[in-house]
């Protein structure tokens, strides 16, 4: 497969998007040597079994190599992989279908329901920042939510240590209607002549600093309309520029994917690959998935989360849960990553400085550091205040 462009190029125009490249690129097929470590390829997309996989991911090496398979297939392969069983333990998916329904409920009491990105208020429910909300309703819940070592392995499969995690609900009822084949964010989320302003070398870029994700809460059948995928398409470079072309759109209908979810899966995938939630034709299905936007330590996220206060919630329950070893460090470090700060910028290097290296110690590092020495939670409170204040947040 040659480039789909020259790289001399300095701006993507909309007019000179190639609909015969781009057809070329999503005629690829997903090859066995390609993904080793997946349990079967459908519809181009590699399926991976965390039953069998969740255990590897102990090993360093082992690990290493998973993650760099994810990461050739989100970024030069199908652009897209799954997740079988990553909830071995669908349990604390349901406490959190509970949590997130009541905070639906007193959100439409309170506002009438929000409005969505491509569904019109009512169409569907949307909880913006499920993330900080399920953390202030039940720490406990959030603490094993996110204790998930499938999830932060692929995390840091794309962006490396230290992404942030953000997510949003989505529960699309009966007759909800499919969205338009787009992009994501950062790009996806501009207008067109917005993103046509930024050079080329930025939409390479962009996609690199995201991950989409989303964790299926009930099973998802075909007629539930899960998430419609075009495999390959996240390779087209142009694809900023391409995607609100009609043509673009019309191939995309011809050619796109759907892969039907169980409760406990998930599915990850390049924000640049091409893709749409589906129609729910169902009768009797409420499509309910936590839909996760992770971020690069490099980039920020598209939320403001209050991660201050997200770990004084969550610090006592983490102790508690380590002293009782009901999660270990792996899984605890995948709670923390999806908690607290890991990046050190921005602060106010008068009021912190580096201490031990060439960045002051990040919120994340302090929380592993104190749950490791035992720390009291009123110190631990008492340190992230002075952080906070050293960081003049």
């Amino acid at each position: 497969m040659k480039d789909t462009v020259d790289n001399t190029i300095a701006y993507y125009d909309p007019d000179t998007c190639d609909l015969g490249e781009f057809t070329e690129l999503i005629g690829q097929e997903t090859q066995r040597e390609q993904v080793p470590h997946a349990a079967a390829i459908e519809k181009n997309i590699p399926i991976y079994d965390m039953a069998k996989l969740r255990s590897a991911l102990e090993d360093a090496r082992t690990r290493r190599a998973i993650m760099a398979e994810w990461a050739q297939v989100l970024r030069s392969g199908a652009g897209v992989l799954a997740l079988k069983e990553a909830y071995a333990n669908t349990a604390v998916l349901d406490e959190a279908t509970r949590i997130y329904n009541g905070i639906i409920a007193e959100e439409k009491q309170r506002t009438g329901g929000g409005g969505d990105h491509f569904a019109a208020s009512g169409a569907n429910d949307r909880i913006w920042n499920a993330l900080q909300k399920l953390c202030e309703a039940s720490p406990e819940v959030f603490l094993n939510y996110f204790a998930n070592t499938s999830i932060a392995a692929v995390c840091e499969a794309w962006l490396g240590p230290n992404y942030q995690m953000t997510a949003q609900v989505n529960l699309v009822h009966p007759g909800g209607a499919a969205q338009q084949a787009h992009r994501d964010y950062h790009l996806g989320f501009q207008t067109a002549d917005v993103s046509a302003s930024y050079p080329a070398h930025v939409h390479d870029v962009s996609p690199i600093l995201t991950l989409q994700g989303a964790v299926a809460h009930c099973d998802m059948p075909l007629k539930s309309g899960p998430t419609k995928l075009l495999p390959f398409s996240q390779a087209y470079r142009p694809g900023y520029a391409a995607w609100r072309r009609e043509e673009f759109r019309a191939l995309f209908e011809e050619r796109y994917v759907q892969l039907p979810l169980a409760k406990g899966d998930a599915i990850f995938f390049s924000p640049a690959l091409f893709h749409a939630a589906g129609a729910n034709t169902s009768h009797d299905i409420h499509r309910f998935a936590n839909l996760l936007q992770v971020s690069s330590a490099f980039g920020r996220a598209m939320e403001t989360i209050d991660r201050d206060k997200m770990c004084k919630l969550l610090y006592p329950h983490a102790v508690q849960a380590k002293q009782e070893g009901a999660l270990n460090a792996a899984e605890l470090s995948a709670a923390i990553a999806a908690t607290a700060e890991g990046y050190s910028f921005p602060t106010n290097l008068d009021r912190d400085p580096p201490t031990n290296g060439l960045a002051p110690e990040t919120q994340a590092a302090f929380f592993r550091s104190a749950l490791a020495e035992g720390i009291d939670e009123h110190v631990f409170a008492e340190r992230l205040d002075q952080m906070n204040e050293a960081r003049g947040a």
